[in-house]
């Protein structure tokens, strides 16, 4: 492999492999998380900065230094064995320069190629924006992300077949029970919308989110199935990244509350959902492998982490959790993405300390680790949450309420955003959603409520109460 690993390279290869997520699928699953979300790990031999997975090299090969396609699969077994589901990252927008069906390529249009080097705007809002330019959004399609990354053309029926027919070999090959599709909306829609058909023929019941990275409502639910769009578009894909969900959880903890910012900002979000086709199944997040780390975007401060991850593991929708957040890891996007995606303490022989077990954690991290523990086997097992019907009431003040409904099992969430003072709710407005509770346990301390008149909630914190009849 032209890339060796080295961990001294903030940006290199550092090593990670196949066993050593097996040897800790157990971390995985009692923190409990039930689904494995891993980038690309097939074949990406490239000369440098390809440990990331984009720059696939081979289609149908593990990448040997993470392991083997065997390894692969019983990497998918194993984490079966432990009700861990498993998604593939899967990529058809571009591939590496160094993928032998780009060294020679078997059509002319099976890349996009300019007279000189020519990148992406990025603009992905062209694919929706009825008044685009066609320059501008024919650059989104057919610019290259980088120059080490061939944009591929998906209208030659020949690279669209063989897409197709890899993503349904790896699905009946290893077992995998979902896809993350990578950059969806750089992809030509028309093939996205095939691609994903052509799956669900095979596999009903299988599940498929698709990476639309984009800033606004209307933009993302476009790319969702079966969305109400005037041309009639249909992706066939049923979850997409909640990237406007993301923007506010990482804005609403560090501002204060007025008609439009603060909590208001997540407020406005949930009022705007009538216009995915279902917003319950678009995948939430906080942070990712290209963005911030969470608790840097809020400046280090563990109660605002707090309010984050509770408020994550409440909302409607698919919450995802970045490796680390757990630890309350940090990095900028902008220093550099080796900065927000750090080695885990504890996989390699030579780490000083193994943060896969209690002892290895910092007393701050400890406590993040058991906060997130506590929601997260809670919630897998709270219909509420899972699946419920959401009531939000408009802020109040410093305050924010939203109910999860399920018939008989009703969950209140409330958040208080100043950064001093104590706040008294006023319950009554709540009644169409507290009518035929008594009481209520707050699910991260156990503690009972028996007034449910008078609830109180402490300065830049969630409360999370489970109630009770």
């Amino acid at each position: 492999m032209l890339e060796k690993a080295n961990r001294a390279n903030l940006n290199g290869r550092h090593g990670g492999d196949i066993k050593g997520i097996s040897n800790h699928l157990n971390y995985i699953s009692d923190l409990g998380f039930t689904t494995l979300w891993i980038n690309p790990l097939v074949e990406n031999n490239n000369p440098e900065y390809s440990y990331h997975g984009y720059a696939i090299t081979d289609f149908y090969k593990i990448d040997p230094r993470y392991g083997t396609n065997e390894d692969y699969v019983n990497l998918v077994s194993q984490a079966h064995n432990k009700n861990l589901k498993v998604v593939m990252d899967m990529v058809f927008n571009h591939c590496s320069i160094y993928h032998w069906f780009i060294e020679d390529l078997p059509f002319e249009n099976w890349i996009h190629q300019f007279d000189e080097f020519t990148r992406s705007n990025f603009r992905a809002s062209t694919i929706v924006d009825p008044h685009a330019s066609d320059g501008d959004r024919d650059k989104m399609l057919t610019g290259w992300f980088d120059q080490h990354m061939a944009d591929l053309d998906q209208r030659n029926g020949f690279l669209s077949d063989y897409l197709i027919q890899n993503t349904i070999w790896w699905i009946e090959y290893a077992g995998i029970d979902g896809i993350r599709v990578d950059t969806q909306p750089y992809s030509y829609k028309e093939f996205i919308s095939d691609w994903a058909k052509a799956v669900f023929e095979e596999y009903p019941d299988f599940s498929i989110v698709g990476e639309a990275w984009l800033q606004e409502e209307a933009f993302t639910a476009y790319f969702q199935a079966d969305a109400d769009n005037p041309d009639g578009y249909n992706s066939h894909i049923p979850s997409v990244t909640d990237f406007p969900m993301r923007n506010v959880l990482n804005e609403a903890f560090n501002e204060s509350n007025s008609w439009t910012g603060g909590l208001a900002k997540i407020y406005y979000v949930l009022a705007q959902d009538n216009i995915y086709p279902d917003a319950g199944n678009n995948l939430i997040f906080l942070d990712n492998h290209d963005l911030d780390r969470y608790y840097t975007s809020v400046k280090l401060d563990f109660r605002k982490w707090k309010m984050g991850v509770g408020a994550l593991l409440t909302l409607r929708g698919i919450p995802s959790v970045y490796y680390g957040t757990e630890l309350l890891m940090t990095g900028k996007e902008h220093d550099g993405h080796g900065h927000i995606r750090m080695d885990f303490p504890g996989g390699w022989v030579s780490d000083t300390r193994n943060a896969f077990e209690k002892a290895g954690r910092t007393e701050a991290e400890q406590k993040a680790y058991t906060y997130m523990k506590k929601l997260l086997n809670w919630r897998k097992t709270n219909e509420a949450v899972i699946k419920g019907t959401t009531k939000q009431f408009v802020p109040d003040g410093d305050t924010y309420v939203y109910f999860r409904c399920y018939p008989g099992k009703n969950v209140m969430v409330a958040m208080n955003n100043n950064e001093n003072e104590m706040k008294a709710l006023q319950t009554e407005r709540f009644a169409e959603c507290l009518e035929g509770y008594t009481w209520a346990e707050n699910v991260i301390t156990g503690e009972k409520v028996h007034y449910l008149d008078a609830i109180t909630v402490a300065p830049k914190s969630i409360l999370i109460l489970e109630l009770k009849k």
